[in-house]
């Protein structure tokens, strides 16, 4: 994936860089002098996808940040001479809103996280763009269907681990974030049977403290969601 740094929305590119495994969009744009103000946009299809980011210059000297590390789950023994598969995985979620209020799906027993609550969302499939994703993954969570509104945030996380099927896997997670909105709010429905979602649900906002979420899910709706529900109608 591509990250291309302009200082104007329109305007002409002041650096261009490539995700590469393990890399973080916020610490390439550091290290070239940028700081990312806000995602612009999300362009192209898997695996070509190009993300647009405004940015300033910080004017700061970018040698200070500490190196990056990857995180190790817990229990992990790799003395035998393991060679993780390294793996890179593009995938889109969403905060969608309705006047029922948050879509929130939970976590099944194929995850390492079962019965934590998260964003709907999932893997870009190869030639489908994160928006297009975004529509299908939450039609086969949740059986709704939403309006993007915009993209508000990317998050990438890396660690080694095992995936569900027990493979050891150098990890490099990066999650492109866009705002929703259910214009027609139904009961929600799991039509992806036997996969990571073992249920969904609506969530009063009031409420959506109460619940257990993931450490990434929970991180993007303390930044966002406050913001996110002045613009959506009231629960009833």
């Amino acid at each position: 994936m591509r990250i291309i740094g302009v200082e104007v929305a329109g305007g002409a590119p002041v650096f261009t860089g490539t995700l590469s495994h393990g890399a973080d969009p916020h610490r390439i744009a550091w290290e070239l002098g940028f700081r990312i103000i806000r995602p612009l946009s999300a362009t192209g299809s898997a695996p070509d996808l190009s993300l647009t980011v405004q940015v300033s210059r910080h004017g700061r000297d970018a040698t200070l940040q500490p190196p990056r590390t990857r995180a190790v789950d817990p229990g992990l023994d790799l003395s035998d001479g393991t060679e993780p598969v390294v793996r890179q995985r593009l995938a889109a979620y969403g905060i969608v809103l309705s006047s029922r209020g948050l879509l929130a799906t939970q976590f099944s027993d194929r995850t390492a996280v079962p019965g934590l609550w998260g964003l709907p969302g999932g893997g870009i499939d190869p030639g489908e763009s994160p928006s297009q994703a975004l529509l299908r993954e939450v039609g086969e969570e949740a059986g709704q269907e939403p309006d993007i509104s915009q993209l508000i945030d990317v998050q990438t996380d890396h660690w080694i681990g095992r995936a569900p099927n027990r493979v050891v896997e150098d990890f490099h997670a990066v999650r492109i974030i866009y705002a929703a909105t259910c214009p027609e709010p139904t009961d929600p429905v799991v039509h992806d049977q036997g996969g990571t979602t073992a249920a969904a649900a609506w969530l009063p906002i009031g409420q959506w403290m109460r619940v257990p979420w993931s450490s990434g899910a929970r991180t993007l709706l303390e930044r966002h969601l406050r913001t996110l529900t002045r613009t959506v109608p009231a629960e009833g």
